[in-house]
């Protein structure tokens, strides 16, 4: 298992380089750069710059520099703990992402113990209640859950919230908690705030995760070993939960490999709606002007938590499922 883990973080560090590499060279494929639209932004205001300014705006931002210079001189800093410049923001990297990581770390994890907390329980009932009106219901909410995208929900959520009960839902914290510095206060602010995003946010996954949980224990349930055991007189529970359960958490464990990533690019339009300060939206933004430095470090971070989860996942499948170990163990 050690060397698992070990080669596994060998392939993090090269594949963030690739992806440090891809991301500079997609950046500057659209025409122009961040200097053009802060150009462009500056002369729909009415004020126009001179050739000498451009320049100069050009050598401050270090654009005047070939691509491969940037990036190295970008890549030698990032081993420092330095991530850039970011141009929009006029701040370093590190000082405007900190905070948003960490919220975007809190709702990720919140929203996962959500889904697998609602979606295990019910998938393994619905499984083993087959056809019956409770797993009629659980179907058709479960459909309704998949067909609805977590933006609509949210506007749903936004609309019946403020016409109902006079509630803004929007944000994580109250107007007074925005700018104000961490405390006690602060944190019971955000956990009153926490539930409307991670219940939405989680949803669709809820009910996604429902539907293949059912499907893949329903399939290991009609299988010779169950019968067999049945037969022989093995309790119902020791039954569904020694093998079957176990086998089907499969898919379910698996989907960590994608979840968190999914939660910072699939949530954006989400987070936008609800107004929440997460990387998402500043990642959008952030592709939107071309801020080379801001968007590579946020696809870094993607990156790790995609590498993260897949580890966590192939880790945890080989503790739930006694075919993968006797596999690890005979290689």
């Amino acid at each position: 298992m050690t060397n698992y883990v070990i080669q596994r973080l060998v392939y993090l560090v090269f594949l963030l380089w690739m992806v440090s590499v891809v991301t500079f060279v997609v950046i500057q494929l659209p025409p122009g750069d961040y200097l053009s639209t802060y150009i462009s932004r500056l002369e729909q205001a009415g004020q126009d710059l001179s050739d000498e300014e451009v320049d100069n705006l050009r050598r401050q931002y270090g654009l005047d520099l070939p691509l491969f210079a940037r990036y190295f001189k970008w890549i030698s800093q990032v081993v420092t703990g330095d991530f850039g410049f970011s141009f929009d923001w006029q701040q370093p990297v590190r000082d405007i992402i900190g905070e948003r990581l960490a919220l975007t770390f809190t709702i990720a994890i919140l929203s996962a113990m959500f889904t697998y907390v609602v979606a295990i329980p019910i998938g393994i009932y619905s499984a083993t209640h087959q056809y019956s009106v409770a797993d009629y219901v659980v179907s058709i909410i479960g459909f309704i859950g998949l067909a609805i995208p977590n933006f609509m929900l949210a506007l749903i959520m936004l609309y019946v919230g403020f016409k109902a009960y006079g509630l803004n839902l929007t944000g994580l914290f109250s107007p007074e908690y925005i700018t104000a510095p961490w405390d006690l206060a602060k944190v019971g602010d955000l956990l009153l705030h926490l539930p409307i995003p991670i219940i939405v946010i989680g949803t669709g996954g809820t009910a996604g995760l429902i539907r293949v949980l059912r499907g893949t224990l329903l399939d290991e349930l009609n299988k010779q070993y169950v019968i067999t055991a049945r037969s022989k007189g093995v309790g119902e529970a020791q039954l569904l939960f020694k093998y079957p359960v176990r086998v089907a958490l499969n898919p379910i464990i698996s989907s960590l490999a994608w979840l968190f990533p999914s939660l910072i690019s699939g949530g954006t339009i989400t987070a936008i709606v609800l107004g929440l300060p997460t990387a998402g939206p500043m990642l959008y933004r952030a592709l939107i002007t071309q801020d080379t430095f801001l968007t590579a470090t946020l696809l870094m971070f993607v990156t790790i938590l995609t590498v993260v989860g897949t580890t966590v996942s192939d880790i945890l499948l080989v503790v739930v499922d006694p075919r993968i170990r006797m596999e690890r163990a005979a290689s």
